[in-house]
């Protein structure tokens, strides 16, 4: 593999057995958890600022859920900086952005991984208007059908405080994963991105808090990890 590839390939892949590795399976127990009453099946992550970790969230999140059985799509819907197509190796050539100006059909847009049951539709070619395009009137019954096809979508999009591609995506989801890089992040834009995404009713099912320093005294190879590397999206 080239060496400008291998950065990208999701842990859970490197090592599936890793402490960070474990912290996607617990992520995606804990999202299973949260949907007894009403049923997850169209997840959103995002951030509220870039560079917090959201598409290495998405990407292991998703090889996870591929893991354990499930028929899992991912949505490249970051039609300003994607990067999803970056660390599965696939083409951009065609996805979202085409099917949503029906310049292909669904068929064409959605691309098979190396891994089994996992699947990719990344964000195709950058358009003028990503925030008129994702309101568009081809999304809502596109997340449908993709609920019929797959067991979980999970959707990476840009950070919330950035545009407002995030919040209208937010209010069609089942549910949003909320990444904030430890440290860096400020409590004031945490807070602007919860109330945000409350403005817009959406459901939020937790947050995950990338790259926090763990320690145990009595358990050394876990005093420090982070659950993924920051992602450039």
């Amino acid at each position: 593999m080239p060496a400008s590839t291998v950065k990208h390939v999701p842990i859970t892949l490197q090592n599936p057995r890793s402490p960070i590795s474990e912290a996607y399976r617990t992520l995606r127990t804990n999202i299973e958890y949260a949907s007894v009453d009403a049923p997850v099946r169209t997840v959103l992550v995002t951030s509220a600022q870039p560079n917090e970790g959201k598409t290495t969230t998405v990407a292991n999140l998703a090889v996870v859920y591929a893991m354990e059985g499930k028929n899992v799509l991912i949505v490249d819907a970051d039609l300003r900086k994607p990067t999803q197509h970056l660390v599965f190796m696939k083409s951009n050539r065609i996805g979202l952005t085409s099917y949503l100006a029906q310049r292909c059909t669904l068929q064409e847009a959605v691309a098979e991984t190396d891994i089994d049951r996992l699947h990719i539709m990344t964000s195709g070619p950058l358009p003028p208007n990503p925030a008129e395009l994702l309101a568009s009137k081809r999304m809502e019954p596109l997340l449908q059908e993709l609920c019929e096809r797959y067991d979980i979508v999970l959707i990476d999009s840009p950070p919330v405080l950035a545009v407002t591609d995030a919040l209208i995506l937010a209010a069609k989801c089942d549910g949003v994963i909320a990444v904030l890089h430890a440290g860096k992040v400020k409590r004031e834009h945490a807070r602007n991105m919860m109330k945000a995404l409350e403005h817009v009713r959406a459901r939020c099912l937790g947050v995950v808090l990338n790259n926090k320093q763990i320690r145990a005294a009595n358990a050394p190879y876990y005093s420090y990890y982070t659950y993924g590397d920051e992602d450039k999206a």
